[in-house]
């Protein structure tokens, strides 16, 4: 049984995985539709009488097509509405901001709206495929004018790989569009429902990541007032992590009152010892009145998902849109010439009075054949060949009409087809600039209705070390050798939970980790600190081969947590370590004949920073035999000297030493 199992799943997880990724969860390029989605705006186009419909009735339509049930339809068909791009609505379809979900399917209404009406369908250019049970059919894709994908943004989770594309402001889009196709250069960015404000810094076409702040007022100096919260957001659940904030001790706000109604406006009283501005930045730092947001441009192109980039999708659509509108000006131009053909062979019926032969012979085949016959010496009027078929409609012309028949008025429509023939071709030749004046004719009419609603700004950076609170106690035990938030020890720092520990070994190695809460280190430490104090480090080391001494001054500011890096060269043994702002060392030199030093003094505060990575300054050339701290009165003599003297002789040579390292 279990190999049955094994078997089937080997043999049918690829056709699983496949149908997810392309029928349910990731977007096609060219109309920016899931398969869901499309059969909605399909099944609102079907039924379209320019009325409201119950979207409940809306959902048994598009369940001919959809095979996964009504309530995912639901769903969709709500969230399609929520965009403001495609629906029109009637009813509670719930609210993004607030969160509140849509009244049940029974009342609400809705109907295709007049923006996807004028650029998302055209039954004449659009290819049908049969729907799952073969009783109906449903468009492969849309030809859609506009960049939807981008208008609207998207999620999606399939088997193995994922989507997230973040709605973008519609006009813009448009904009981009006329730069594309006149070969500038552009920018595109996200503009959300929610409003708020975002940092674009690393958002990198799409494949980075943007901040999202919300806008909050500061109304006066007890009282903060939040207006727009980011996107992915709702008021009740940044309400929940502020009050989870306060709850740790983090904020100290005395009262929330939440006045939203179409509009956010989320009071906050601030509480005892502090003020609003204070508060501000904590707000960013702990609540989701900051969030970070990425984004991961996935879709399905030529039926393959890909990785993309927003400027990709947006040339794509462009030339996309191109070759729509290059098919719709061939399609109407076909139909007019159909139409003038038709016009100019029943004017010249009619006005050579052609419909005369039959009164001539009674076998209908014989008529057909003299009507053919009779056109043969028209030719040079003619837009192509008369047919069988036209012989048929010509016979069919009733007596009346023909005897009412408007010789003038008729070339006139035919002068009013060649025309209208004339400036279609004239569009196809300047496809490009009928494109551009297409777009701007979109512009033009919708331009009031999507305006940006998120303003683009650079957020100054949060001072993590002065905002954030040091609630955590980090100890170190040297007898166990554990560190970590739970360990009570004497040896302590405080940490905020946005903290990285800065772990510095004896035997030279150090190594960055996250706030553990207990940890058992390998190996006897020196010292540790919180990696965003960018302590300075003072060490002199000897190579074990030569027995050359070395010093240098270094912070840690690069790295990858939990990595071990060195910050003395390895086959090396460390001599000294100091932490202090400006120590200095006594070097005791082996004795020597005829050496004049014997003693000296080394301002180590007075050395260059250099990278951890860096071998340092030689300390001397003569052999040391002891390396100690100098008394405190030493630094009295450097400081009588410029800064840039590092070594000094001792008045005497009999000054004893604190200890040897």
């Amino acid at each position: 049984m279990a190999n049955e199992l094994k078997n089937l799943m080997d043999s049918n997880f690829m056709g699983y995985a496949s149908y997810v990724i392309k029928e349910r969860a990731i977007p096609e390029i060219e109309d920016g539709l899931k398969p869901v989605q499309r059969r909605i705006l399909h099944s609102l186009h079907e039924v379209d009488d320019n009325k409201f419909h119950k979207v409940a009735n809306i959902v048994g339509h598009t369940m001919k097509y959809h095979p996964h049930g009504d309530a995912s339809i639901s769903d969709a068909l709500v969230n399609i509405a929520q965009k403001n791009f495609f629906i029109e609505q009637q009813g509670n379809f719930g609210n993004v901001i607030t969160g509140d979900p849509a009244s049940a399917a029974r009342y609400i209404e809705c109907k295709i709206s007049a923006l996807a009406k004028e650029t998302m369908f055209n039954d004449e250019i659009t290819d049908y495929v049969d729907s799952y049970d073969g009783r109906n059919k449903e468009p492969v894709v849309f030809p859609a004018k506009i960049p939807v994908l981008l208008m609207c943004g998207v999620e999606g989770i399939a088997v193995g790989l994922s989507t997230k594309i973040l709605p973008h402001n519609f006009i813009e889009l448009l904009e981009s569009q006329i730069k594309i196709i006149k070969g500038e250069d552009f920018e595109i960015y996200p503009d959300f429902p929610h409003a708020g404000s975002i940092d674009v810094s690393d958002y990198q076409n799409g494949k980075g990541r943007i901040k999202i702040r919300a806008k909050i007022e500061v109304t006066d100096n007890k009282t903060l007032l939040i207006k727009e919260i980011p996107f992915g957001t709702t008021t009740e659940s940044i309400i929940a992590s502020i009050e989870n904030a306060i709850n740790k001790g983090k904020l100290k706000i005395s009262s929330i009152n939440d006045f939203t109604t179409e509009k956010v406006e989320i009071e906050l009283k601030i509480g005892h010892g502090v003020n609003a501005e204070s508060i501000l930045p904590r707000l960013f730092l702990y609540t989701d009145c900051e969030i970070i947001t990425s984004s991961n441009v996935t879709v399905i192109k030529k039926g393959l998902p890909v990785e993309t980039d927003v400027k990709e999708i947006l040339h794509y659509n462009t030339t996309r849109l191109i070759h729509v509108l290059e098919r719709e000006l061939n399609t109407n131009l076909l139909k007019l010439k159909a139409k003038l053909h038709e016009k100019i062979i029943t004017r010249i019926f009619i006005k050579n009075k052609i419909y005369s032969l039959l009164e001539e012979v009674d076998d209908f085949k014989q008529v057909e054949k003299m009507i053919l016959l009779a056109f043969d010496d028209y030719k040079e009027e003619l837009v192509s060949i008369v047919t069988n078929d036209y012989v048929d409609k010509l016979l069919s012309i009733p007596i009346k009409r023909i005897s009412k028949f408007d010789l003038k008025k008729t070339i006139e429509e035919i002068e009013d087809i060649n025309k209208e023939i004339e400036r279609i071709n004239n569009n196809l030749k300047n496809i490009n600039k009928y494109t551009i004046k297409y777009i701007e004719n979109l512009i033009n009419k919708y331009k009031d209705i999507y305006v940006r609603k998120t303003e683009i700004g650079k957020f100054e950076s949060i001072d993590i070390t002065k905002v954030a609170v040091l609630d955590l106690k980090v100890g170190y035990d040297k007898k166990t050798n554990y560190l970590g938030s739970e360990i009570k020890a004497e040896d302590f720092i405080q940490c905020s939970s946005f903290d990285k520990v800065l772990i510095l070994f004896k035997n030279g190695d150090y190594k960055v980790i996250n706030i553990p809460e207990k940890l058992f280190l390998e190996g006897k430490i020196l010292n540790f600190f919180r990696q965003g104090e960018l302590r300075v480090i003072h060490v002199i080391y000897s190579e074990n081969d030569t027995g050359i001494h070395y010093m240098k001054k270094f912070v840690v500011n690069k790295f990858i947590i939990d990595k071990v890096y060195r910050f003395i060269p390895e086959n090396s043994k460390l001599v000294y370590f100091s932490m202090d702002e400006n120590p200095i060392i006594q070097i005791d030199y082996s004795y020597q004949k005829r050496a004049k030093i014997s003693t000296e003094y080394i301002h180590l505060g007075r050395l260059l920073t250099k990278s951890v990575t860096a071998m340092g300054n030689q300390v001397s050339t003569k052999p040391i035999s002891k390396i100690s701290n100098a008394k405190k009165d030493v630094l009295k003599m450097f400081e009588a000297q410029p800064e840039e003297v590092m070594r000094l002789k001792p008045p005497s040579e009999e000054i004893p030493t604190l200890f040897e390292t």
